[in-house]
């Protein structure tokens, strides 16, 4: 089966990295392993975030022309003509000006995976994107939610709840399953006590949600008192001078910045510390944290929206009340005074990632869930 693939908020070839990048190539490679052969149909950008009507209004008349040339190309080129459309991850900023239309000329099936609904933007700065991105909703064959949250608000968009089907978050869990500590030799470059306990972030720096969780983040180790401990940043983007200015209390000696650490060396990283730490404030489930426990590395994150999905709390980490720098310290603080606990929870966020989160088995579900989609539109 040929499926075309669209990622209106970014494409899966975009060069800033960032966890919506990762999930776009993730799915594209679940469906190579589910026997799909996948082509990224367009790399138009619909996102717009400043609410400019003007440039909103010149992204849609790109999309609106863009998708007129898919169906000219598709129809000219029958070869190449797919037998679905998925789009990923669509809302108020970022709709869809393209599959809906190239679909329906094409009467093929129309999937979203993870489509967000905010009934609070119907009017404002974003109201003819929020229309779109509802309008795609609305007429989607199925709707993959990879989180829980934003189910509600999908309900009130389709009619037929069934569409609506779950796909937990996932990762290729082998390399950081299988991967090695390089605690020595991080610490020989970075000038790390070896035998103090590491704790680890790894998290673009930007303005918004992730600079306010850096801030939850250094107010809570600022409360852990005479506790041991060191933290390791891995990341970097236009904010890490206001995040090194939130740290610079704890420096040197205390908090380690890595700059932007590659995907291979990643897993050894994670492998290499003692606790993962991301308040994860407006996360939608948040990559990192499924990385950090597949390298058996229990988490402390914020309770925010998609988090607990893949978070059991008590079990494979503590999620503490969102924002809250005084519960995420807590949390820290309990947790570092039991290491025995640690790594109990440690392994066992390794099985339920293995168990839950792998790759293989959401590409299994990708299959289950487009051919049902396909032999219904058969019928």
């Amino acid at each position: 089966m040929r499926v075309a693939f669209y990622a209106p908020l970014k494409p899966p070839g975009h060069p800033v990295p960032s966890g919506d990048r990762r999930v776009g190539r993730a799915l594209i490679r679940a469906l190579a392993l589910a026997g799909y052969e996948t082509t990224v149909a367009s790399r138009l950008r619909s996102w717009e975030g400043a609410g400019n009507a003007v440039l909103q209004a010149r992204i849609e008349r790109l999309g609106r022309e863009t998708a007129r040339r898919l169906i000219r190309r598709y129809r000219m080129h029958p070869e190449s003509r797919p037998d679905l459309w998925l789009t990923y991850h669509l809302y108020h900023k970022a709709p869809d000006w393209l599959g809906p239309t190239v679909a329906e000329a094409l009467a093929i099936p129309y999937v979203v995976a993870e489509p967000c609904h905010a009934p609070k933007q119907a009017s404002g700065p974003w109201q003819n994107g929020h229309a779109a991105a509802s309008t795609a909703i609305a007429c989607a064959d199925a709707l993959i939610a990879l989180n829980s949250d934003d189910r509600q608000g999908l309900l009130a968009l389709t009619p037929d709840p069934r569409r609506i089907v779950a796909l937990a978050p996932f990762i290729d869990t082998a390399p950081y399953a299988l991967a090695g500590s390089c605690r020595e030799s991080l610490a020989a470059r970075h000038g790390v006590a070896v035998r103090q306990p590491w704790l680890l972030t790894v998290a673009m720096m930007r303005e918004g949600a992730k600079l306010r969780s850096y801030r939850v983040l250094s107010e809570a180790l600022a409360q852990l008192g005479d506790l041991e401990w060191q933290l390791l940043i891995a990341g970097d983007g236009p904010a890490r001078g206001e995040v090194e200015r939130l740290f610079a209390r704890f420096m040197p000696g205390r908090v380690f910045f890595l700059g932007e650490v590659g995907a291979r060396a990643l897993p050894s990283l994670y492998a290499s510390a003692d606790l993962y730490l991301w308040p994860a404030i407006e996360e939608a489930f948040g990559m990192a944290l499924l990385e950090a426990q597949a390298a058996a590395l229990p988490v402390i994150a914020g309770r925010e929206r998609g988090v607990p999905d893949i978070v059991r709390d008590g079990e494979t980490g503590h999620l503490t009340r969102p924002g809250d720098a005084s519960s995420f310290a807590d949390a820290v603080s309990k947790t570092l005074r039991d290491a025995r606990s640690w790594r109990v929870m440690g392994e066992r966020a390794r099985r339920t990632m293995l168990a839950e989160h792998d790759i293989t088995l959401a590409a299994k579900r990708l299959d289950g869930i487009l051919r049902a989609v396909v032999t219904e539109r058969c019928r």
